[in-house]
C-alpha cells in the first residue's frame, strides 16, 4: 500500500521534509524555500487567544434523552416527546487559571452543554455551583481581575482575592460553596452541573414560566480535600482531562439526570427574595425538582484544539420555547460570550464543525469575513426582504415577552421582602456536618490569613458573622491562630 503524499498548504507535493534548501552544502538558507517559510509561519500562528475565563477545559460528545413530559411548560421541540434524543457536546472547565493551569484546584467549574436541536443549537452555559459571586455584570471584569494573576507579581494574590470579596458582601454565599467540600471536584464526572441563572420557558399556549436547571451526576458527588487536591495537581496537572478521556475510552460513559425547578411567571414579582438574583438559590421546598431527562457522554473529540478549544458556547443561543429572564448577570452574558468568540475565533466561528448546527441548516444573510466557508451561489441575495425567495422571518417569538416599566437609569435590583446577602450563606453553613464546617473554616482561614491589610480581613469576617455567628467566630479564631504562628 503506497503512502499518502505530503503536500504544502496549496497541495503541491513536498520533495524533502528533513532538510532546508541552502546556498550550497553548509550554506545559508534560501528565502525561496517556500515549504520552510510556510511551516514556520504557520507554526507561529498555531495558537489563538485563550479564553480570559474558563481557559482550561475538557469536552466530549454525547446525547440527551427526554424521560419525562414537560410540554406543559415549554414548546421546545427537543423536549417535546418522551424518548427523544438530541446530540450534545459538553465542555467542562476551571474558571480563573490559564490554559496551562492544573485541573485539581479550588475553583468553580464551567458546565456548558450544546444541544444540536432541529430548531437550532441551544447552549446552556452554567457552572458546578447553583450561585455566583456577583449579581451585576458591570462588576464582572473587576471580579475576574481580582482572581487572576496580579499584573506586577504575575501570580494570584490573596490580597486581591479577598479585597474584592470584602467589598462584595453578596459573594458570601458562593465563597461558602467554593471553600466547602465541593470546592475541588474529584473529577468532571463526579460533580453536578447547574444552569445557575434563571431562564424562561414558554409553552405552546404562550404561558411563561421561570426555570432553574440542575444536572445531577450519575456517578455520585466526589470531591478532594485541599491536601488531596494539591497532591494530585502536582502529580498530574491534567487529572480531570485524563479521567474523562480514559473513562469514555473504556466505555464507562458518564451521565447526569437533568431536573428543573419551575416557577409560574406571576410568582416572581412577589417571591420573598429576587428570583433573578444569581447569588441565591430557590429552596426546593418552594419549587421542587422535576425530572426532565438524561445526559450521557460517549465519544471523545478527535482533536482537542478543533473541538474543545474552538467550541463556542453563547447563552443567547436559544430555541423556540426557551428564552432569557431579567437576571442581570444573564443579560450581560448574552452579549459578552458571543463577543468573546468573535474576538478569539472570528466572526464565522459558528461555521466550525463543533459549533455548526447538526440537525438543521443555517439560512441567513450573513456574508464574508475571515474564514467564511459558506458557498453562496450567484442567485443568492444578501439582503432582506427580497423578491428572490430568500429566507424570511417567521413572526413567531421564541419566548414570551418580559414586562418592563419605569425610567431608564443605573438602578439597583428591586428589593423583595427577604432580600439579604447573608441568609442563604448561613443556611448552607448550618446544613453542614461538624466535619464539613471544620474543613470550610480551615480553607477560608488558609487564604484570608495571608491578606496583608487588617481592614480587608475585618470586612470579610463581618460577612461570615452576618451569615451565622458561629461561622464568623470560628473563621475569626482560625485566622487569628494562623497569623500568630
Amino acid at each position: 500500500m503506497s503512502k499518502r503524499v505530503l503536500t504544502t498548504e496549496s497541495g503541491a507535493p513536498v520533495a524533502d521534509n528533513q532538510n532546508s534548501a541552502t546556498a550550497g552544502v553548509g550554506g545559508p538558507i534560501l528565502l525561496q524555500d517556500q515549504h520552510l517559510l510556510e511551516k514556520l509561519a504557520r507554526f507561529n500562528r498555531e495558537r489563538i487567544p485563550e479564553r480570559v475565563v474558563h481557559a482550561r477545559g475538557s469536552g466530549a460528545y454525547g446525547w440527551f434523552e427526554v424521560t419525562d413530559d414537560v410540554t406543559a411548560y415549554t414548546s421546545a421541540a427537543f423536549l417535546g416527546e418522551v424518548g427523544k434524543r438530541t446530540e450534545t457536546f459538553v465542555r467542562f472547565s476551571t474558571v480563573a487559571d490559564s490554559l496551562g493551569g492544573a485541573d485539581a484546584v479550588r475553583d468553580p467549574r464551567g458546565f456548558a452543554v450544546k444541544f444540536y436541536t432541529e430548531e437550532g443549537n441551544y447552549d446552556l452555559v452554567g457552572n458546578n455551583t447553583p450561585v455566583f459571586f456577583i449579581k451585576d455584570p458591570l462588576k464582572f471584569p473587576d471580579f475576574i481581575h481580582s482572581q487572576k494573576r496580579d499584573p506586577f507579581t504575575g501570580k494570584q494574590e490573596p490580597d486581591n482575592v479577598w479585597d474584592f470579596w470584602a467589598h462584595a458582601p453578596e459573594a458570601t454565599h458562593q465563597v461558602t460553596w467554593l471553600m466547602g467540600d465541593r470546592g475541588i471536584p474529584a473529577s468532571y464526572r463526579h460533580m453536578n452541573g447547574y444552569g445557575s441563572h434563571t431562564y424562561q420557558w414558554t409553552n405552546a399556549q404562550g404561558e411563561a414560566f421561570f426555570v432553574k436547571y440542575h444536572f445531577k451526576t450519575g456517578q455520585g458527588v466526589r470531591s478532594l480535600s485541599a491536601e488531596q487536591g494539591a497532591e494530585l495537581a502536582g502529580k498530574d496537572a491534567n487529572s480531570h482531562q485524563t479521567d474523562l478521556l480514559q473513562a469514555i475510552e473504556r466505555g464507562v460513559n458518564p451521565s447526569w439526570t437533568l431536573h428543573v425547578q419551575i416557577m409560574p411567571a406571576a410568582d416572581a414579582a412577589h417571591y420573598r427574595f429576587n428570583p433573578f438574583d444569581l447569588t441565591k438559590v430557590w429552596p426546593h421546598g418552594d419549587y421542587p425538582l422535576r425530572r426532565v431527562g438524561r445526559l450521557v457522554l460517549d465519544r471523545n473529540p478527535d482533536n482537542v484544539f478543533a473541538e474543545v478549544e474552538q467550541a463556542a458556547f453563547s447563552p443567547n443561543n436559544f430555541v423556540p420555547g426557551i428564552g432569557p429572564s431579567p437576571d442581570k448577570m444573564l443579560q450581560g452574558r448574552l452579549f459578552a460570550y458571543a463577543d468573546a468568540h468573535r474576538y478569539r475565533l472570528g466572526v464565522n466561528h459558528t461555521q466550525l464543525a463543533v459549533n455548526a448546527p447538526k440537525a438543521t441548516k443555517v439560512s441567513n444573510y450573513g456574508r464574508d469575513g475571515l474564514m467564511a466557508s459558506h458557498a453562496y451561489g450567484r442567485d443568492r441575495k444578501n439582503y432582506e426582504p427580497n423578491s428572490y425567495d430568500g429566507p424570511a422571518e417567521t413572526g413567531v417569538p421564541l419566548s414570551a415577552p418580559l414586562a418592563v416599566s419605569g425610567h431608564t437609569g443605573t438602578h439597583e435590583a428591586p428589593a423583595h421582602t427577604k432580600d439579604d446577602d447573608f441568609f442563604q450563606a448561613g443556611e448552607l453553613y448550618r446544613l453542614m456536618s461538624e466535619e464539613e464546617k471544620s474543613r470550610l473554616v480551615a480553607n477560608i482561614a488558609g487564604g484570608l490569613s495571608q491578606v496583608s491589610r487588617d481592614d480587608v480581613i475585618e470586612k470579610n469576617l463581618a460577612h461570615f458573622h452576618a451569615a451565622d455567628p458561629d461561622y464568623g467566630k470560628r473563621v475569626q479564631e482560625a485566622v487569628r491562630a494562623l497569623r500568630e504562628d
